[in-house]
Formats: C-alpha cells, sequence, structure tokens
C-alpha cells in the first residue's frame, strides 16, 4: 500500500472530528503529534476520570490510547477510511504510570490490502521506560 503518509495531522484530526465527535465530548483529550511513514505519535491529557485507584491511570485508558492512536497510524496511510475497524488487540501492563500525560509512539509492521498489523509503546510524559506495550490488527475494507 502507501509508502508515506496521505493524511498529514490536520486532516487525520478533522477526519475524526467528523466521524468520532465522542472524541471532543470531553474537551481535546487526545491529540496527533506526529505522523510518518507506517508510524503515528499521539498524546492522552490523563485526568482525574482516567485514573484508578492508587492513582496510576486506568488500563482501559492505555487501552483506548493504543487502538487510537494505531488507528491514526493507519488513516494517515490509507486516507479517510471510516470502517477501518479492530480485529484483535493485546496488551502487556508493564509499569504504573502517575497522573499525567500519556505518549503513544506506534509502527504498523505490515499494511495489505485487508489487513494492518501494528505495535504501540505508551511512556509516561518525561519517561524513557514503556508503560504498555500493544499489538493490533485491524481489518480494512475494500474500496
Amino acid at each position: 500500500m502507501a509508502k508515506g503518509p496521505v493524511m498529514g495531522v490536520a486532516e487525520v484530526e478533522a477526519y475524526l472530528g467528523e466521524v468520532f465527535p465522542q472524541l471532543l465530548a470531553d474537551g481535546r483529550v487526545y491529540t496527533i503529534e506526529a505522523v510518518g511513514p507506517m508510524t503515528a505519535r499521539m498524546r492522552m491529557r490523563a485526568g482525574e476520570r482516567h485514573l484508578r485507584p492508587g492513582g496510576t491511570v486506568s488500563g482501559p485508558a492505555m487501552m483506548g490510547l493504543c487502538d487510537l492512536a494505531l488507528y491514526v497510524a493507519i488513516l494517515a496511510q490509507i486516507g479517510p477510511v471510516g470502517l477501518a475497524v479492530t480485529t484483535s488487540l493485546g496488551f502487556n501492563f508493564l509499569r504504573k504510570p502517575g497522573p499525567g500525560d500519556l505518549l503513544a509512539e506506534c509502527r504498523l509492521m505490515k499494511l495489505g490490502k485487508r489487513l494492518a498489523v501494528g505495535e504501540a509503546s505508551l511512556f509516561a510524559e518525561g519517561a524513557d521506560e514503556v508503560v504498555c506495550h500493544a499489538t493490533g490488527t485491524y481489518s480494512i475494507p475494500p474500496r
């Protein structure tokens, strides 16, 4: 498929705002920081609603960021395909991130006509160690 992004950050954000307006229901929690060839970087401003007892960002919040960041990486490569859907996700929670922003670094390992496979690594802002690693597979509908 594509060798580089066909949509930039502003285009992907505009598309997500159009097809997933619920992402903006509580203000801008997710920000796309960059897209590149087979890559994306996103930020989640983890607020009080994203925390679990013990003051750490919850697993479901981290899972959502991974899924969205991988979807962004795919959209940037293939364009506005709303029905590209998650078919599987696997997570390894490695460390407890404290309150604060999380950064997702994504890389697509395979991008075919019907399937995309990628991985996402989450980092607490300012930290070098991965707090969560995810792999995902996404089904791409025929054009």
